[in-house]
C-alpha cells in the first residue's frame, strides 16, 4: 500500500490524491497553507465579516460546540479577540466523557455564555449506529450528522444567521483545497458528512417491524440538513474560523489549557502525547480500530501527519509510533458489542464488506489487544447500561 512521501497518510485515505513524487494533495494543501496565504488579508476579512452581524440580532453568532480542543478554541477566540456574544450549541452524542463536561463547564463560566445542549433519543440512536455500521462500515451516522446539522436548525429557530465552525476541511483532507471558498453548508454536508445517506434513506433501511419501536421521518429531524429555502430566508452564513487564521491543533490546545483550564486525557489507541485529540467520546478507539480495519490505518498516521506537515515531526518517528499505535484491538469494542448485542464474528463480517483496495483486512486472530485503557472507562460502561437500557 502506498504512503505520501512527505507524510505518512497511505492511498486509501478517503478523498486523498497523489502527485507524480507520491506526495499527497493534503501534504500539498497546507504547503500553499504556509506559503501562499496572506493571513493578514484573511483576518481582515474575518473582522469585515463579523461586524456585518455585530449586534443586528440577539446573538452576534452560533458555535456548534463538542469541548474538543477545536471548538473551544474557536469559541475562545471569537468571545476573547473578536469580543462577540456566542450561544454555543452542543449536539450530545450520548458518549461524552467526564473530563469533556468538566471542560465544558468551567469554560462556560470562564467566557460567560448561553448554551443550548441537545441529546437525541437513545433507542433511535441504537437503531441508526447498527444499520449505518451495516451499510457504511460506520457506526456514527447520527454523530456526524447531528453534529452538523442541529446547529442550522437551531439558526432558524433563533433567527442568529452566522455560524462559526473550527477549522476548515483542507486541514486534514481533499474535499476541498485551501485556495477555493469553502462554508458548511449543504453541498459539504452531502459530500462529506452523512455518508452518502440521508435522513429518508435511512428511513427506508431501518428495521420498523416492531410497532413500538418504530421509527418515523420526524424522529430524524435532528440528524437532517434543513431546507434551504428556509436557510437563504434567514440569510444563514456557516463558516469556518481556520479559513481566516492558521490553525494549529497543538498550539491551540496550548493556549487554551493555560487560559480557561482545559485538560486533555487518554485516548485508546493513540500515544499519551497526543491527549489534547478526539477526548469527547469512549468510542473514538473503536472508530479508529475499523478505520484501521478499513483503510488500513488508523489515527496515529492522521496525528503524526498533521505534526510532520507542520515542522513539528520527522517522518521517521512517525513511522515508529504508527507501527506501535495503529490497529490494536480496543477495549471499545466489548462495549459497542454489548451495546448492540451483536457477536464478535458479526461485527468483523461487516466490516469484512467495505474494506478499501488494495488494503487487506488483517486476521482478527492476529491482532493485538491494547491494554492501554482509560481509567474512567469501565465506570462509564456500568453506568451507560445502567441507565440506557
Amino acid at each position: 500500500m502506498k504512503l505520501c512521501s512527505k507524510c505518512v497518510m497511505p492511498e486509501t485515505a478517503e478523498s486523498l490524491s497523489f502527485d507524480d513524487q507520491n506526495c499527497c494533495s493534503v501534504c500539498k494543501q497546507i504547503e500553499f497553507k504556509h506559503e501562499n496565504i496572506n493571513w493578514d488579508d484573511r483576518k481582515q476579512e474575518l473582522h469585515e465579516l463579523v461586524e456585518k452581524y455585530r449586534n443586528k440580532h440577539d446573538y452576534d453568532c452560533i458555535v456548534p460546540f463538542s469541548g474538543g480542543k477545536d471548538s473551544t478554541f474557536t469559541l475562545f477566540y471569537l468571545v476573547k479577540e473578536l469580543k462577540l456574544k456566542c450561544l454555543v450549541v452542543r449536539f450530545d452524542h450520548l458518549f461524552m466523557r467526564p473530563v469533556v463536561e468538566e471542560n465544558c463547564n468551567r469554560t462556560f463560566k470562564t467566557l460567560g455564555v448561553d448554551v443550548i445542549k441537545f441529546s437525541p433519543n437513545w433507542k433511535v440512536v441504537k437503531k441508526l449506529m447498527f444499520e449505518s455500521l451495516v451499510r457504511r462500515g460506520d457506526f456514527c451516522w447520527h454523530c456526524h450528522t447531528g453534529i452538523f446539522s442541529y446547529p442550522m436548525h437551531v439558526s432558524l429557530m433563533t433567527k442568529v444567521p452566522l455560524i462559526f465552525w473550527g477549522e476548515p476541511g483542507a486541514e486534514y483532507s481533499s474535499y476541498y483545497s485551501y485556495d477555493e471558498s469553502e462554508e458548511a453548508d449543504e453541498r459539504r454536508f452531502n459530500l462529506k458528512i452523512n455518508l452518502g445517506i440521508n435522513a429518508e434513506d435511512m428511513i427506508g433501511m431501518l428495521d420498523n417491524t416492531i410497532s413500538e419501536d418504530k421509527v418515523e421521518l420526524r424522529d430524524l429531524k435532528p440528524f437532517t440538513y434543513p431546507a434551504r429555502n428556509l436557510l437563504n430566508e434567514n440569510k444563514t452564513k456557516s463558516v469556518f474560523l481556520g479559513t481566516y487564521i492558521p490553525w494549529n491543533p497543538k498550539k491551540q490546545a496550548n493556549l487554551i489549557n493555560k487560559e480557561l483550564g482545559w485538560k486533555g486525557d487518554k485516548v485508546e489507541g493513540i500515544p499519551e502525547e497526543y491527549n489534547y485529540e478526539k477526548i469527547e467520546c469512549f468510542m473514538q478507539g473503536l472508530r479508529d480500530y475499523i478505520k484501521f480495519l478499513k483503510r488500513g490505518f488508523g489515527r496515529t498516521s492522521h496525528l503524526t501527519s498533521i505534526d510532520i506537515r507542520n515542522g513539528e515531526m520527522t517522518r521517521d518517528r512517525a513511522l515508529q509510533l504508527v507501527r506501535e499505535y495503529d490497529g490494536k484491538r480496543p477495549k471499545a469494542l466489548d462495549f459497542y458489542l454489548n451495546l448492540l448485542d451483536i457477536t464478535e464474528e458479526k461485527f468483523y463480517e461487516i466490516i469484512s464488506n467495505h474494506i478499501v483496495a488494495p488494503h487487506k483486512m488483517p486476521n482478527p486472530e492476529n491482532i493485538i489487544k491494547n491494554n492501554k485503557v482509560p481509567k474512567d472507562f469501565e465506570n462509564f460502561e456500568k453506568n451507560f447500561f445502567d441507565n440506557k437500557n
